[in-house]
């Protein structure tokens, strides 16, 4: 295949963290049509993609890239 799908499946938008188990199963929904190892995952668009930024505090962003990082080991492996 040769290429990758990056999935944006965490919102840099709000605080509320998606749910772990609702990430697994988007992963296993792409992976029906794309296999694994050209599956990536990522957020949705950058924690400040507006002139303003986006009403979400540091510790919210420190804890989505944590949600990303475990999310992708779950998937991955270590």
């Amino acid at each position: 295949m040769g290429k990758t799908v990056v999935l944006g499946l965490i919102s840099t938008k709000t605080p509320e963290l998606e749910p772990r188990d609702q990430l697994l199963r988007r992963f296993d929904e792409a992976a029906r049509y794309v296999p694994l190892e050209n599956l990536a995952l990522s957020p949705q668009c950058g924690f400040g993609s507006v002139l303003q930024g986006n009403v979400i505090g540091w510790d919210d962003q420190r804890r989505k890239v944590e949600l990303l990082v475990d999310t992708a080991r779950r998937v991955w492996g270590s």
